[in-house]
């Protein structure tokens, strides 16, 4: 039996109606952009509500309409072929709204700045090359004494003393340049719409800080002491992951991320290619920063291990593969209820033995006698390094 609903609130009661009215034990649906929430909030408490992946629905399918979507999803739903989604309370999610708005505010903010500097660079007005951020308050200072038709005396007056000691006749130079009128008028509305933006994401960010220490300040706390992770990330992190207890282990809340490898394999054959991204993207995103943070900052047992790997792997590679080592620890600590421990910032840390490695060179034109005559230098060599093996 098949029966269409709009997506109307009059539709939507229709539908739990018809629902309820034909005792139907269990309900599904695709996780398709936010149209399953409404769907969800509206029934859970009447029927299990059964929430699955849609990409794993569309390789079970064959064709694409609603018609046979309905049908198939059903179907697979009766048979317990649907894995159910992780759903967080309602709460919870318009926490994880709120945060995520903030970061959809600063993504436009950035915009609107790389806009500026388009419009500056139109007008042969390089201050990017002067300033190392034009946003800053030597930056702000310039344009908008530049937008008052302030005199290049004026706005030198305006900016920090140590900046004018050091670029003036740069910034002179560059002051006494002519805008046109449209380059002025596209900057001062730009600034105008970069301050109503701090102001609101100062607000939001208040708002989300107040609410995590209030609901969770323990794991704020822990995750606080994680090198890299700063306030905005351990926000991010808690408001997109929720209950760290809910996965089984740090891999399972990797691979949730989306910051595992795809793996093929063929019999004995496996490939690794790159990373799923099947996960939450705010999350994924905030944990990467935080391994570029941790791998520039001072010495710590991350950064000594990111530069291990990047001798191996690069960069690039490295820089996930630390993410993912420390969502791991995250999750370790949250569930354990600890707090990160570096044995650089705590003395009383015990040493950890260094481990020589010795690379043995491998080849199908050497000899028996030769591999077992390299195997028996290296034993020699390591001896040499560690006489006390004890």
């Amino acid at each position: 039996m098949q029966q269409r609903f709009e997506r109307t609130v009059q539709d939507s009661l229709a539908l739990k109606a018809w629902i309820l009215e034909h005792k139907c034990d269990v309900v599904a649906c695709e996780s398709t952009s936010d149209y399953w929430v409404h769907i969800y909030d509206l029934l859970i408490d009447h029927v299990p509500v059964l929430v699955g992946n849609a990409h794993d629905i569309k390789v079970l399918s064959h064709k694409k309409t609603d018609k046979i979507d309905s049908e198939m999803i059903a179907q697979l739903a009766l048979k317990g072929m649907i894995s159910p989604s992780r759903v967080m309370p309602r709460y919870h999610r318009d926490f994880r709204k709120m945060v995520r708005l903030r970061h959809f505010l600063v993504e436009k903010r950035t915009d609107i700045k790389n806009r500026i500097h388009s419009i500056l660079d139109g007008e042969l007005f390089p201050l990017a090359t002067i300033l190392t951020d034009i946003f800053g308050v030597s930056g702000q200072r310039i344009l908008h004494g530049i937008l008052r038709g302030a005199s290049a005396d004026e706005i030198l007056k305006s900016i920090p003393l140590r900046t004018r000691l050091k670029k003036e006749n740069e910034i002179r130079a560059l002051i006494d340049q002519n805008m046109s009128r449209g380059a002025l008028l596209q900057l001062r509305h730009c600034l105008r719409v970069i301050k109503h933006l701090d102001e609101e994401i100062g607000q939001i960010t208040e708002e989300v800080q107040a609410y995590t220490l209030q609901n969770y300040p323990r794991e704020y706390a822990i995750l606080r002491t994680v090198p890299g992770v700063g306030d905005i990330t351990a926000i991010t992190l808690i408001a997109e992951i929720g209950n760290f207890r809910d996965f089984i282990s740090g891999e399972k809340l990797a691979s949730w991320i989306g910051i595992v490898p795809r793996v093929h394999q063929s019999a004995n054959h496996i490939v690794k290619r790159s990373i799923t991204k099947r996960g939450s993207r705010h999350a994924r995103g905030m944990i990467t920063q935080a391994a570029h943070a941790a791998a520039k900052s001072r010495k710590n047992l991350l950064r000594e291990w990111y530069e291990t790997k990047k001798r191996v792997i690069g960069a690039g590679k490295a820089t996930i593969a630390l993410a993912r080592k420390m969502i791991v620890i995250i999750w370790h600590l949250i569930v354990n209820d600890e707090e990160y421990v570096d044995r650089y910032s705590d003395p009383s840390q015990t040493e950890t033995k260094t481990v020589h490695t010795i690379r043995i060179p491998v080849s199908p034109h050497y000899t028996l006698e030769e591999v077992l005559g390299m195997v028996a230098e290296a034993v020699h060599l390591l001896n040499k390094r560690d006489p006390d093996p004890a």
